[in-house]
Formats: structure tokens, C-alpha cells, sequence
């Protein structure tokens, strides 16, 4: 790998003066405002673990109480700090056809005491562990992607017994909510803050819920959601038949081998075929169920989608593949980013975490961005 610039260094440097002079309002006091640029380098420094103990260490403390000071008690405005976040990346990667996508991500826990910790299942696993689950809005476009949102999920465990709440600092207010109503929240603040979107897409645990559909058709917001075989379609002749029935209709050369884009060992190729479904059409509007055939296997994944009417296959293919960027941003998130290496308990704390964190992710990808189109970086303060 060839060395990094002096210039290079500075552009890095650059790029987040700016971020960090775009959310220091949210900072009442001078010590937080400084702290929490020393939190954004250490947290993208090349730390072995990324703690209130290193962070410290790093920026020349003697202990972490400043750094965890930052996250539980100091006076910022966590939540406003996520939507400058959001709104910067949005500044760089914004465009009409952008995608918002859906999932979730498991943090390993030890102990019974950090908010909504509890034997589940953890994608990141692939098992049912001991861990945090957070809920997170990704936004790609064909300029990169970030995370744009997440929550911390709690279990209905946690959410029927307030004085464990409380003492895990949740406020009373937040009451249950699956992880399909934390994404529809998610997606209503995006949409409602105006961020340039074409459609939503998600994994099957988001895509099955047809009350999320029936909002994002509401919204006029296009989707491409995963779904189980056995979901229940409703065809163009008013009856209803299993996805995997209708699909199994197909005749062969309804099948058409795209990419569903570019991969970590080169193009993803699968076997595409559609069928339109439901009827009484919106004027201008679609809708389809999408099958994703496996070359090598035959496995079949199928979609429940809803976009405008001259959308073509190789479009919905498109944005059925575009769920992968979530994937690659939580696995920099964590590797780049410190996304996973906390160790606070709290409802705060851990959002403040996080959005520290995104913000960094948010911050390399922008300089990437930036240093790929070959800009000057903007003057220094």
C-alpha cells in the first residue's frame, strides 16, 4: 500500500473540522465540544479496542471519566447530533434514486444489565446469544452509503418491568416496539426530514410485515422487500397463491441472469424473474413479486415490490442487491469505526456511542468520496 500524503493527511483533517464545526452547536459547553473531536479521531484511530480507557489514553488523559462523561452525563443533544449526521452525509451522497435500507445487528454482552441485553437471536452471530440488538436506517446511493439512524431494541423483558428500565436510564416514555415499528419511525424521519429517496429495501424480517408495506404505498415511496415463500400474494385475478407457487408457474424463459452488482469477489449473478400482482394499479404505479434464483444452487429469494410502472427487472434487481451495502456498513462500522467496542450500559450512553461512531463512519466515507473525485479540501479554520 503506498504511503499516505502529507496532503492526504491534511484533506482527512480538513473534512472533519468540518463535521465536527457542523454538529459543535449541539455541544452547550467548550470541554464536551473539544472532547468529542477527540473522541471522532481516537474512534477512527487504528486502536486495537476502541474504549473510554484507550480514547483517553489517546487525547493524553489520565482516566476514561472524561470519555464516559462524554456519553452519560455531558450536555449534548444526542439526538440532533444524529440528524446533522445524517444530514451531512445526505450533503455528499444525496441523489433522487438513493436507497433507504432496513436491518439490524447484534452487539455480544456479558451480564444482565446494559439496556435491552437478552438471550436473542444476533445476525452478526447467526445464533441466539447474549447481546444488544440495534435497528439501523443505511442510505446508498451510487455515490457510497452511511448510516443515517439506528435504536437500541427492547425486548418486551425489558419494556414490562420499568424499574429495570430505569435503572438502565430508559426514559418511561419508550415503551415496546418491534423491530419493524422502530424501522417505520426511522424511515418517517428520514422522509420527513427530505432525504432524497427512490426506494426502500430490507431483509425478510422488515419485508413480511404488510403493514410496512401498506405505509411505504401510502408515502408513494417505492420498495423492494425480501419475503417468505409462503407468503400469501394477491394475484391479478383477485384470488391469493403462495409467492413460491407463483413463481413455480414461470415458464423458463421468464428467467433472465443479471447482476445484482458488484461484490466482495466480483459480480453477483443470479437468475431473475418477475410476475405482476395485486390489482386496481395506482396511475403510474406497480406491482410485482421478484424471484432471485441462485446459479449454483437453484435456492430461490423472493420479494414483494411496488415502484413506478416502467420499472424493469433489471431495476428491482438493482435495489433487491443494494441490501448488501448495509452489510459492508456495519462490518467498517465496527472495524473502522469502533461501532461494537463500548462499554457503557445505558439507554444514553449507548446512542451517544453510536452516533459517535456513525459520525465517524459518515466522516471516512465523505473523505473517501471527496478524495476520489480528486476536490481540493475545503480551508481549514
Amino acid at each position: 500500500m503506498s504511503a499516505v500524503t502529507v496532503a492526504e493527511v491534511d484533506a482527512w483533517a480538513a473534512e472533519l473540522d468540518r463535521l465536527h464545526a457542523r454538529i459543535a452547536g449541539r455541544f452547550r459547553r467548550a470541554e464536551p465540544r473539544a472532547r468529542v473531536r477527540q473522541y471522532l479521531c481516537g474512534l477512527a484511530a487504528g486502536l486495537q479496542r476502541k474504549n473510554g480507557w484507550t480514547l483517553a489514553e489517546r487525547a493524553g488523559e489520565v482516566s476514561p471519566d472524561g470519555m464516559q462523561r462524554l456519553l452519560r452525563w455531558a450536555d449534548w443533544d444526542v439526538e440532533a447530533v444524529r440528524d446533522d449526521v445524517r444530514d451531512y452525509l445526505i450533503e455528499h451522497l444525496g441523489d433522487p434514486q438513493g436507497v433507504l435500507i432496513v436491518d439490524d445487528t447484534g452487539f455480544l454482552k456479558k451480564g444482565v444489565r446494559s439496556a435491552g441485553v437478552a438471550r436473542q437471536y444476533s445476525g452478526t452471530a447467526g445464533r441466539v446469544e447474549n447481546c444488544q440488538v440495534g435497528v439501523f436506517l443505511a442510505y446508498r446511493s451510487a455515490k457510497g452509503h452511511g448510516l443515517i439512524d439506528r435504536q437500541v431494541y427492547l425486548p418486551a423483558a425489558w419494556t414490562d418491568n420499568r424499574e429495570r428500565c430505569r435503572a438502565a436510564g430508559i426514559p418511561d416514555d419508550v415503551e415496546f416496539a418491534t423491530k419493524p415499528q422502530i424501522a417505520k419511525t426511522m424511515l418517517a424521519r428520514a422522509l420527513d426530514a427530505g432525504v432524497p429517496v427512490g426506494w426502500v429495501t430490507a431483509d425478510e424480517a422488515y419485508g413480511q410485515v404488510k403493514g410496512l408495506r401498506v405505509w411505504l404505498e401510502e408515502r408513494d415511496v417505492g420498495y423492494v422487500l425480501a419475503t417468505r415463500r409462503n407468503d400469501d400474494m394477491i394475484t391479478t385475478t383477485m384470488g391469493t397463491c403462495r409467492a413460491d407457487e407463483l413463481i413455480a408457474a414461470l415458464p423458463g424463459q421468464a428467467w433472465c441472469r443479471l447482476s445484482a452488482g458488484p461484490g466482495a469477489h466480483g459480480p453477483r449473478d443470479y437468475d431473475w424473474a418477475r410476475m405482476p400482482i395485486r390489482i386496481c394499479w395506482r396511475p403510474g404505479r406497480g406491482h410485482w413479486l421478484l424471484a432471485r434464483r441462485s446459479i449454483t444452487t437453484g435456492e430461490i429469494a423472493y420479494y414483494v415490490c411496488y415502484g413506478p410502472r416502467r420499472t424493469r427487472l433489471i431495476d428491482l434487481a438493482r435495489i433487491a442487491g443494494s441490501r448488501w451495502a448495509i452489510e459492508e456498513c456495519f462490518q467498517q462500522a465496527k472495524q473502522e469505526a469502533g461501532l461494537d467496542d463500548y462499554q457503557v450500559r445505558d439507554w444514553r450512553a449507548w446512542h451517544a456511542h453510536i452516533t459517535l461512531a456513525m459520525a465517524t463512519h459518515a466522516w471516512l466515507a465523505v473523505a473517501r468520496t471527496v478524495a476520489a473525485k480528486g476536490e481540493p479540501a475545503p480551508a481549514r479554520a
